[in-house]
């Protein structure tokens, strides 16, 4: 099993930034994809980015593309969303997880983090 923590949410203006951080520790060794969620209120959970553990692959959800930046430091086994250009339709309770598979379906991440609030005011 993995554990994850994420931080850095919070209250930030619409055009602002943020740096999600979400650090794994455990069975890190059977990582092969990190993603994150995100859930706004009244609506069903969204993907919005993941890469792949050991490799350059990165997948974005259309509406954060030029936005969001998604990168990992294995040394530290943390994975770091970089959010520009916020937008008030970006606040949710934004969740890391963690897959065994190297092209998961959202069924296929079996540890997820506590979440994290991001609030973007406009």
């Amino acid at each position: 099993q993995v554990q994850l923590v994420e931080s850095g949410g919070g209250l930030v203006q619409a055009g602002g930034s943020l740096t999600l951080s979400c650090a794994a520790s455990g069975r890190t060794f059977s990582i092969a994809t990190m993603g994150w969620f995100r859930r706004a209120p009244g609506k069903e959970r969204e993907f919005v980015s993941s890469l792949r553990w050991r490799g350059s692959s990165t997948y974005y959800v259309d509406s954060v593309k030029g936005r969001f930046t998604i990168s990992r430091d294995n040394a530290k086994n943390t994975v770091y969303l970089q959010m520009n250009g916020l937008k008030p339709e970006d606040t949710a309770i934004y969740y890391c997880a963690a897959s065994r598979s190297r092209q998961p379906s959202t069924n296929d991440y079996g540890d997820w983090g506590q979440g994290t609030q991001v609030t973007v005011s406009s």
